[in-house]
């Protein structure tokens, strides 16, 4: 692969959550068999359906907004310029309760797409 300068403007992009599956969007900045980096915007209200990894291991951290993160029954606010690591088989739900757009860091050690269980 060559090296190349990415940005959610260049990346693979793909539409996520709500019923529609149409509410956030998410672009895959390094999309490699042993590692994903996704940039993710969710808009004010969206929340996604409460899940866990059993192998996968994640870090969210926050660009811009504030990420609301419930992690087996306990929430976390996490302000831009920080992030919290999410450990195989917690359960988590990300949110965006804030009145702007949030704007997130989705790094997944293994990938966690094929890794996501209802919770």
């Amino acid at each position: 692969m060559l090296t190349q300068v990415i940005s959610a403007t260049t990346a693979e992009h793909y539409r996520w959550g709500g019923p529609n599956a149409d509410q956030a969007d998410g672009w895959f900045l390094v999309k490699q068999p042993g590692l994903h980096v996704i940039e993710e915007l969710l808009p004010p209200g969206v929340t996604e359906a409460r899940h866990l990894h059993k192998i996968a291991r994640q870090l969210f951290y926050v660009l811009a907004g504030e990420l609301t993160m419930e992690v087996d029954g306990d929430t976390f606010t996490v302000p831009a310029g920080k992030g919290i690591e999410i450990a195989p088989g917690l359960a988590h739900q990300a949110a965006n309760h804030g009145p702007a757009d949030l704007r997130i860091l989705v790094i997944s050690q293994p990938p966690s797409h094929g890794d996501r269980f209802p919770a």
